[in-house]
């Protein structure tokens, strides 16, 4: 027998009685000091929400982020004012959960899992715990297949496979927005889930209106907690967008997972753990910083064997253009490979400025043959040579002859360029990409002459030879 409007409302009214009757030890307020709320006489777990009642009726919800003793540590997850010592604080039981399923696709959240986005209250949707279950790592399937980005740079020389999780490290204003906007409309994927994290906030409209477009959307969820909100909430949003991911993934889709940025997130973190009195350890960031960093990037990847995935990016600021930077330092260890963009390419014109020699792809070697792989390290090893003389070449100080894989390449550097060089609406297919790689590297006939004729002239002792 299908349940009934009044059944439902019976139902609903009992848990309401059974949660409003269930004995909680309040506790009350003793202290504020910026964006860190004290308080005692509180029976709560860390993590835990707890409701702020204000003295004309409104409520604050705050979260437990430490305690000392018989004081605990909260944090609002909204800039409020009103406060005051003796007010009242009543532990919450969380049995809610944050909304996840085919219900988000095509809306925009706030940190807090609130629709922002003027298209009603969210349908459709299941409640499920903000952390998901665990992976065993034994039984997390390989990374076996190449996934197209639809960038012709990455495609071809950080070939990026599906489950894996990348990061894209930058300096501010290089482009790695601009990258990732390519890599959200070109990239293959199920569904597409977008973490805003501490960004400005006019980045969000022009992200789901400019970037994703009205056709994008349909298959993707957008999280949004920007700058200005407080720390817990900007955290929450990370942990937000990859439990949307995590669900879609567990229902056998291939996620598509794009984070920016990461430092934010580890910003957010930095802010709550010194407010409770963390001791700053590497550079002003405390401990907790880089527990929290692999503890939300674990959750990615690939799933079991048969089922679904997700393919992360995570967009880094390096401050300063500081690659040793402890978050970037941090990331690079735990993600499965690094593209750097370089303020020296972007300077040039040169987007997107990736910088060929500082990025790797750790599952490009599992992923591709053996003709792409010596192209590859081809492209890589010219690049490097044409870098280590240039400023010989820029002067006219370097001779022709010298060195054979400087000749060679001094004569393709424009032709390489090109290649690493693209539109912003300019998709370039995976297979695209490996052909004009490979097609580099095909010389006339009579180029090779030269370059064997070069080669014995350096093997005889200089450009003019021995006689």
């Amino acid at each position: 027998m299908s349940a009934t409007p009044h059944a439902d409302f019976v139902r609903a009214a009992a848990a309401r009685i059974a949660h409003d009757c269930a004995a909680v030890a309040e506790g009350r307020l003793t202290r504020v000091i910026g964006m860190t709320l004290e308080a005692v006489g509180l029976d709560c777990a860390l993590g835990q929400r707890c409701r702020i009642r204000l003295h004309d009726g409104a409520t604050v919800v705050a979260e437990v982020v430490g305690f000392s003793g018989e004081r605990v540590f909260l944090m609002p997850a909204a800039r409020t004012g009103g406060l005051r010592p003796g007010l009242r604080v009543r532990p919450l039981v969380d049995g809610a959960g944050v909304p996840c399923g085919d219900g988000l696709l095509g809306r925009v959240l706030d940190g807090a899992g609130q629709a922002i986005d003027g298209c009603g209250p969210l349908v459709d949707v299941d409640f499920l715990p903000l952390d998901g279950r665990p992976i065993n790592p034994l039984q997390r399937a390989p990374i076996r297949t190449p996934l197209d980005v639809g960038v012709r740079s990455i495609n071809a020389l950080l070939t990026v496979g599906r489950g894996q999780r990348l990061g894209i490290f930058a300096g501010s204003g290089v482009g790695k927005s601009m990258l990732l906007g390519m890599m959200t409309r070109f990239t293959e994927a199920d569904v597409t889930v977008v973490g805003l994290v501490g960004e400005r906030g006019r980045e969000a409209r022009e992200f789901v209106e400019d970037i994703l477009g009205a056709e994008g959307m349909r298959r993707a969820v957008v999280v949004v907690s920007p700058a200005d909100d407080v720390p817990l909430l900007r955290l929450r949003s990370a942990r937000l967008a990859t439990r949307i991911a995590e669900d879609f993934r567990d229902r056998g889709r291939h996620v598509l997972l794009l984070m920016d940025s990461l430092t934010r997130f580890a910003h957010a973190q930095r802010e709550i753990g010194l407010a409770v009195g963390e001791p700053p350890a590497t550079r002003g960031y405390p401990p907790s910083v880089f527990a929290r960093i692999p503890d939300l990037v674990e959750r990615a990847g690939n799933s079991e064997q048969g089922r679904g995935s997700i393919t992360a990016f995570y967009t880094v600021l390096t401050e300063g253009d500081d690659l040793q930077d402890p978050v970037a330092d941090a990331a690079r260890a735990i993600l499965d490979g690094h593209v750097v963009l370089s303020r020296t390419l972007a300077e040039e014109g040169l987007y997107p400025a990736v910088d060929v020699e500082a990025s790797i792809s750790r599952a490009m070697p599992a992923i591709t043959g053996a003709g792409h792989r010596r192209a590859a390290q081809e492209f890589k090893k010219l690049y490097a040579r044409y870098q280590q003389s240039r400023d010989l070449i820029s002067v006219g100080a370097y001779v022709a002859g010298s060195d054979a894989d400087t000749d060679r390449a001094v004569g393709r550097m424009p032709a390489m360029r090109r290649f690493l060089q693209q539109e912003l609406d300019e998709s370039v297919p995976f297979a695209d990409s490996l052909a004009q790689l490979e097609g580099l590297f095909e010389e006339p006939a009579g180029t090779q002459a030269l370059t064997r004729r070069a080669a014995r002239a350096s093997e005889r002792g200089g450009p003019g030879g021995s006689g």
